[in-house]
């Protein structure tokens, strides 16, 4: 009898599980539904409006008084040179810091505060980062309202975020890798580089450009920068024709964004610079799915191409 009903009390809590399971699994469909259907609308409605806006010269002129005529070639050349900016800063540093405190750090008090505050900054908000770079990089070592203080204040803001990619990705890894080269006399560093960082390239990766991805639509850390609303100018070129052949003078160049753009836009009463944004907003969702897709496409490219 003690036995049936224990049996019984099983069934009921199996079901009552199953019941939990299957509220929960409804209700992260109903949650996702809502934010997919929400993304397509606002798309289809940037869609709708911006479609008919772009052309080539669209993409080929400076912004204007005269919406017909108003383009986002500043805009988009200073996203690509301030992103450029970005990556060099935050992907060297990003990773080194994540390969040092995933394989080289001690484990002590110190090691666990870095670590605990590294994880924490990856959740700052991104005004807090515009205010340090405009104390640290405009003010105190002179880099003034620059595409390099841009750069390097959107570095500081992605640069937790790639390395918990780095350190998440070389976790990952099995420790029978580790022991299988160290069997066989590799140094740790030789372990690392030869190991590790070949078979984790692919989540390091993902990670580097979901980093990228939310810099290039950040707006407050560029305000506080001093990015300029209007710029009918670009900035020197990289590349000169004597030698070195190589300028490093568009480092110090006034600059503006794609978002900046948008948001010159979307402040003025006429419709006609409301889809000029909306065009705007459509390229620079564009680059952003590319960019995501392009992170999928790699991590499943270079895992398929592993063997373990």
């Amino acid at each position: 009898m003690r036995s049936g009903k224990s049996l019984e009390e099983i069934r009921r809590i199996i079901s009552l599980h199953k019941r939990w399971d299957l509220i929960f699994m409804i209700t992260g469909i109903i949650a996702l539904m809502i934010a997919i259907m929400t993304f397509v609308a606002l798309f289809a409605h940037m869609l709708i409006d911006g479609l008919p806006r772009l052309s080539w010269e669209f993409f080929t002129s400076f912004p204007s008084r005269r919406p017909e005529s108003a383009g986002i070639l500043s805009a988009w050349v200073g996203t690509t040179l301030v992103m450029l900016v970005t990556a060099v800063a935050a992907v060297p540093l990003g990773i080194g810091s994540g390969i040092y405190l995933e394989e080289y750090a001690p484990r002590n008090l110190l090691t666990e505060i870095i670590e605990i505050n590294v994880t924490n900054l990856a959740g700052v908000p991104s005004i807090i980062y515009g205010l340090l770079a405009l104390g640290l990089f405009v003010y105190q070592l002179g880099f003034g309202q620059s595409i390099l203080a841009a750069g390097l204040a959107l570095a500081l803001l992605i640069l937790p975020v790639v390395i918990v990619a780095t350190r998440e990705a070389i976790r990952s890894i099995p420790i029978t890798i580790r022991e299988g080269a160290y069997a066989l006399g590799a140094t740790k560093w030789q372990t690392v580089s030869d190991h590790l960082l070949p078979y984790s390239a692919a989540g390091i990766l993902t990670g580097i450009i979901i980093g990228l991805a939310r810099a290039i639509g950040e707006t407050a850390p560029i305000i506080t920068i001093g990015a300029l609303t209007f710029i009918a100018f670009l900035p020197p070129s990289p590349v000169k024709n004597e030698f070195p052949f190589i300028s490093f003078e568009w480092l110090t160049a006034p600059f503006t964004v794609m978002p900046i753009q948008m948001f010159n836009w979307v402040s003025r009463p006429e419709e006609a610079f409301q889809l000029n944004a909306a065009a705007a907003g459509l390229v620079l969702v564009i680059m952003t799915l590319a960019m995501n897709g392009l992170a999928i496409y790699l991590r499943y490219r270079m895992r398929k191409n592993i063997k373990w």
